[in-house]
């Protein structure tokens, strides 16, 4: 069985839009998207899907549910078998377990009750009309009403060294699950442990399933010796920094609807401009953000606009996070605020309009480190350009997306006189002068992967070619086989853009049989040894193996990538993000377990391995 909360982040993850739009040519219809029905023959669309509250509804047939009953209906998948078709694309690791109708319940169970009784009492305390008075007062002077903070559940922690602790034993809530959670913390000058959060405004963290997995709290009024302004809760079994981000539980489907996501640094900088109408935004509580982030932001947008502060520290943390999302293949945008303002300030200082103002001039992560390069004079000596473009070269070599590589080339080469062929050259190097001191307002990124580049030429047996010579001769079969597919890859898995241009060819029309005229010549002779090619005797007797061994291959080659990128982050990262990057391995290391060490062995091979004294 799955848990109930399992099945809840899975669900809260997907997207439902693209799960079925792999099954049915869906075409957007205001905020919803409509198309025929998979259900039954029709010439009218009356299938409709609605994102923003995960379901679908035909009114034709009436057939309705949500992601899971549609997988279910159509490829006639048991429920768990859904949910862990689903949890794949979403990026979610299925925990399964066998349990006796006593051991039911998940044994986090009582760390959710916890967070929520938590979350119950700061929110009682703020609305307590002499303890919470001056924490209303300072929410309303940063402009965030009684309606907001309703909204995002704000609460205040009393400046009271033990009124969560006794207030949870009254409930039966013990030390010992305050302390898991931390809600509860000890010190070497006390016997007893006490309260964590004292005397500040309380903002809930919540998963994607909509439970409290940890708090944030800004200390009300000046923070002393020994206080920091800001205080999120640790680690714990049910919360991982790297994986969370603040608000995208309420902002997913305005993230959708809008086509960008904006990204600030804290909760209170969210909640203000949630208020005043700006709901596609998230936190990534701290500037730190992490590949999770990035994978979480990518199943809403591949827009993401940084409204981070413009001092060194914010500059270092935008431009970290854009190398990241740039090699996740997404669009990172800078938004540049007047100095000493925040999203915060601006919008409580000139209203929203500003702030929307600054939004539209917006540009593109390499324009803005050009723009700040050429405003401390470095392209004007060979010297300084020299410097100038290893301070560009990250930037460059994190891009994923073709496309977008080849014109941040051409513009760098524009700016500093370098041949384009030059620049691909100091790209595939290394990294070596990048270990430099960063010159104003750059960041000096972690290691990371080479750029991935359509590939010049390919293994004689790839998988991917293998996996595309199988939709070629397999016509009758090949919906079915691209439906199995694209429960675990895309087209963005071959990294050779000819093939990736010929898969989604065959999953735009599954009944291709003859090279469509116009197509880009390398595309049409590739197709056409495809359709033509000669048949080897045996070669396809078993095609859904060789698929399926195909699929496998190039999972395991994705997480491979993967792993490869987290532990080359590892050797940069800080200690804050160390433990996030060795929990997010240990993830992906599993996940690449359970494909089995014999990936790639190829399904002929496989076979005789388990039968070596048979012939097929």
């Amino acid at each position: 069985m799955i848990p109930d909360d399992q099945v809840d982040e899975v669900k809260a993850r997907a997207d439902i839009v693209d799960v079925i739009g792999q099954y049915v040519e869906l075409k957007k219809a205001g905020k919803e998207f409509k198309a025929n029905c998979p259900f039954h023959d029709e010439k009218t669309p009356s299938f409709y899907v609605v994102p923003d509250k995960g379901f679908y509804k035909c009114f034709g047939c009436g057939e309705s549910g949500d992601v899971f009953s549609f997988l279910q209906k159509r490829l006639g998948l048991e429920f768990t078998e859904a949910v862990k078709s689903v949890a794949a694309r979403a990026g979610v690791e299925i925990r399964e377990t066998r349990r006796t109708p006593e051991e039911e319940e998940d044994p986090r169970r009582p760390l959710w009750e916890a967070m929520a009784f938590a979350r119950d009492w700061f929110r009682r305390q703020l609305e307590e009309e002499d303890a919470g008075k001056d924490a209303r007062a300072y929410l309303e002077k940063r402009g965030i009403d009684a309606e907001t903070q309703e909204r995002f559940q704000i609460g205040f922690a009393p400046d009271d060294w033990r009124a969560l602790r006794e207030a949870a034993g009254t409930h039966g809530i013990g030390d010992d699950l305050l302390l898991e959670v931390g809600l509860l913390t000890t010190s070497e000058k006390s016997t007893e442990p006490y309260d964590k959060f004292r005397n500040r405004v309380m903002f809930p963290i919540e998963s994607l399933g909509g439970k409290v997995v940890a708090f944030g709290g800004r200390i009300l009024g000046a923070s002393g010796p020994g206080q920091p302004k800001y205080m999120n809760s640790p680690e714990s079994p049910i919360y991982h920094k790297g994986e969370i981000l603040y608000g995208l539980n309420r902002s997913r489907h305005a993230i959708r609807r809008e086509g960008s996501a904006l990204v600030v640094e804290g909760y209170m900088d969210l909640v203000s401009i949630a208020a005043v109408g700006f709901e596609n935004v998230v936190a990534a509580l701290g500037t730190a953000m992490t590949e999770e982030h990035a994978k979480l932001l990518k199943r809403y947008t591949k827009k993401v606009q940084l409204l981070f502060d413009s001092d060194a520290a914010g500059l270092k943390a935008t431009f970290r996070s854009a190398d990241l999302l740039l090699s996740e293949g997404m669009l990172p945008l800078v938004v540049t605020l007047p100095d000493g303002e925040d999203p915060d300030t601006l919008v409580h200082g000139e209203g929203p309009e500003a702030l929307r103002r600054y939004l539209d001039q917006a540009v593109d992560v390499l324009d803005r480190k050009i723009q700040i390069l050429d405003e401390h004079a470095w392209f004007d000596s060979i010297d300084r350009r020299r410097d100038a473009v290893d301070r560009l070269l990250p930037t460059l070599r994190a891009v994923a997306d073709p496309t977008l590589r080849d014109l941040y080339v051409n513009r760098v080469s524009e700016k500093t006189g370098l041949k384009p062929e030059t620049l691909e050259a100091e790209m595939a190097k290394s990294g070596e002068r990048g270990s430099r001191t960063p010159g104003p307002g750059t960041s000096s990124p972690p290691p990371r992967r080479p750029v991935r580049r359509p590939a010049t030429g390919r293994p004689a047996v790839s998988a991917e070619m293998t996996f595309l010579r199988v939709l070629a001769r397999d016509v009758e079969r090949r919906e079915e086989i691209l439906e199995r597919a694209f429960l675990f890859i895309g087209p963005e898995d071959f990294k050779d853009e000819v093939d990736r241009t010929i898969l989604q060819m065959f999953a735009d029309d599954p009944e291709l049989a003859s090279v469509p005229p116009e197509l880009p010549y390398a595309v049409a002779m590739r197709l056409g040894e495809l359709l033509a090619g000669q048949v080897r005797p045996g070669e396809f007797d078993h095609a859904a193996e060789s698929a399926e061994d195909a699929i496998r291959q190039l999972r395991a080659k994705r997480l491979d990538e993967r792993i490869d990128d987290v532990r080359a982050r590892l050797e940069g990262a800080d200690p804050d993000e160390q433990a996030a990057l060795i929990d997010e391995h240990r993830r992906l290391r599993a996940e690449r377990a359970q494909l089995g060490d014999n990936v790639g062995l190829g399904a002929f091979a496989r076979r005789h391995a388990r039968r070596p004294n048979t012939t097929d």
